[in-house]
């Protein structure tokens, strides 16, 4: 009798819970690459229950017969997902949801976009946004507090840089953070000094004398942002993304939009400090959670600013600023120290480094380092801007990987001839001789400093040209990456970049199925037609999350 019941339980749990066949989605004009970065073309792919490749179907292959499910793409091109290696999620949500000055033209212009902005938001305490570019207005200087003061009057105002390591205060936020003629300048920032007194803008580390008195964003603001940035991010084609320097509450907003079943993109996580990775992952790494979309496994640290405010750290100083040689923001006591932390409980390091002296800093910690914390490291180099050519053979040790954006590139490289001049171009946004040296190369956009677009950097990595396809031939053209490698730095190795190679990265049987269907081929088109990429359709895990022309993800209100 007890054998005969169980037997009938048995029976009854497998007709409420039947399992589940896989799925199809068939008639593509499909392309990936492998893991090599060998070109792979299919027509189908079979997916599993869990959301996983079971196989990529050529021509002529027999298509299963038993499936949940089934989906005609007509034609339709499908590629793998893309993946940024190097970005600011929360930020990009925030930008997008308040005032973003990166098309202002002119200073005038942005004046102009902050009086309509402060007219629209009487309500609003502080007046905040980003994305103004001093260079773009041809402003030959940093913008001052009463150029802030005439658009804005006596509320409160504060807008960072594009680049996001400088901010540009008014009257009335130095006031309230207490900036008087007295103020000093700390370690690693600079307060920009107009007629012997602060004149309203503040440098990497004397930002946080402003921030520190600016309105923190309530959850359900970062709930908002994240929506947004997930929104920009899966509309763009971006399935996964590195988030550099993640908070304990960007990471809070992580988990919460994964509760609630809100999270859709894939997010590797790189904590902010030491403190913030090890308050959050404790003994190392945390797993994969939410079905692959969200770990934290790596530690973000700094150690320099950036080229537009004069704060990457040079050998030399700059050409049209002689004396300073930029912002240091790490002894190689402290660098050292944080590694070692980081690594003794097999966190991955990630060093944003810009000037060639940052970048001679971290080579000579990982080198130093490398001898007792073996195995599979996978250093991250963030950026690697300005590289004395001397260093560049160093790259191809240890397992260095190469992040860098290639549309940081084409946004500066007239900055760069100014703020370098041309002996020292020699190892300037050298993509190709990272390759050479067998660094690995890892591409990203740094958004929002840069629009995430990945087809934008795609095809400026193998012209090195901008969308008016200047200047004739690409920016020092020898740098230039193929078409192939360029996608496989955006897909393959963006994913290995972040450990994540066996879970994403390209189309192959046991990995994630996130794809993306496009417009056009992207191996066929010409570099302007690769920039108009228009993305129909992105799925991750076998999952529809966006389609072109549909409302995106919402959380329910109160949450």
């Amino acid at each position: 009798m007890r054998l005969s019941l169980s037997l009938s339980l048995i029976a009854a749990l497998f007709a409420v819970n039947p399992a589940l066949a896989d799925a199809l989605v068939e008639n593509v004009d499909g392309v990936t690459l492998d893991e090599r970065g060998d070109i792979v073309r299919f027509n189908g792919i079979v997916i599993s229950p869990d959301g996983k490749v079971v196989k990529l179907l050529k021509r002529g292959d027999k298509r299963p017969e038993k499936l949940d499910w089934r989906e005609d793409m007509k034609g339709r091109t499908v590629v793998p997902g893309m993946i940024d290696a190097h970005g600011h999620v929360m930020d990009l949500g925030f930008q997008a949801l308040s005032l973003d000055l990166s098309g202002t033209k002119s200073l005038a212009e942005a004046q102009e976009a902050v009086r309509r902005y402060a007219t629209s938001n009487d309500t609003r305490p502080w007046l905040t946004g980003g994305g103004w570019n001093q260079e773009v207005w041809g402003l030959g200087r940093f913008p001052t507090a009463a150029e802030l003061d005439a658009a804005t009057g006596d509320r409160p105002a504060w807008f960072t840089r594009a680049d996001g390591h400088a901010g540009w205060a008014n009257s009335a936020a130095m006031k309230a953070a207490g900036i008087t003629a007295a103020s000093k300048s700390p370690s690693g920032g600079r307060i920009e000094i107009v007629a012997g007194k602060p004149g309203g803008v503040f440098v990497d580390a004397a930002m946080a004398l402003i921030e520190r008195v600016v309105p923190q964003p309530t959850p359900r603001d970062r709930n908002a942002a994240f929506l947004k940035a997930q929104e920009i991010l899966l509309s763009m084609g971006v399935t996964a993304s590195a988030d550099m320097g993640t908070t304990i509450e960007d990471w809070m907003t992580y988990r919460r939009m994964g509760d609630l079943g809100a999270l859709r993109m894939r997010i590797m996580s790189y904590g902010k400090g030491v403190e913030t990775a090890l308050l959050l992952g404790g003994t190392g790494p945390t797993p994969w959670l939410y079905d692959d979309k969200l770990r934290m496994g790596g530690i973000k640290l700094m150690l320099d600013g950036a080229l537009g405010s004069r704060g990457a750290w040079l050998k030399a100083p700059y050409s049209d600023a002689p004396g300073n040689s930029g912002l240091p923001m790490m002894t190689d006591a402290q660098l050292l120290n944080s590694i070692v932390r980081g690594s003794m409980d097999n966190f991955q390091i990630a060093v944003h480094a810009i000037g060639d002296r940052a970048n001679q800093q971290i080579l000579d910690a990982i080198d130093e380092v490398s001898d007792t914390y073996k195995g599979d490291r996978r250093w991250r180099i963030e950026h690697a801007q300005i590289v004395d050519p001397a260093d560049l053979p160093r790259f191809g040790k240890h397992g260095i990987i190469a992040s860098m954006q290639p549309t940081h590139q084409t946004s500066d490289r007239v900055m760069a001839e100014a703020r370098l001049g041309p002996a020292r171009l020699g190892g300037a946004y050298a993509w190709k001789s990272m390759l050479t040296n067998k660094s690995r190369l890892a591409f990203g956009s740094d958004y929002p400093v840069e629009s995430p677009n990945p087809w934008v950097g795609w095809a400026v990595g193998f012209t090195r040209q901008d969308g008016a396809g200047q200047p004739f031939g690409g920016w020092r053209p020898e740098e230039a990456v193929s078409r192939e490698q360029a996608w496989k730095a955006f897909t393959v190795d963006a994913a290995y970049a972040g450990f994540a190679e066996k879970k994403f990265g390209h189309l192959a049987p046991g990995l994630r199925a996130d794809f993306v269907v496009v417009d056009r081929d992207p191996l066929l088109v010409s570099p302007t037609e690769l920039r108009g990429t228009v993305v129909i359709e992105t799925w991750v895990g076998g999952e529809r999350v966006y389609r072109r022309g549909q409302a995106a993800v919402k959380v329910e209100a109160g949450r």
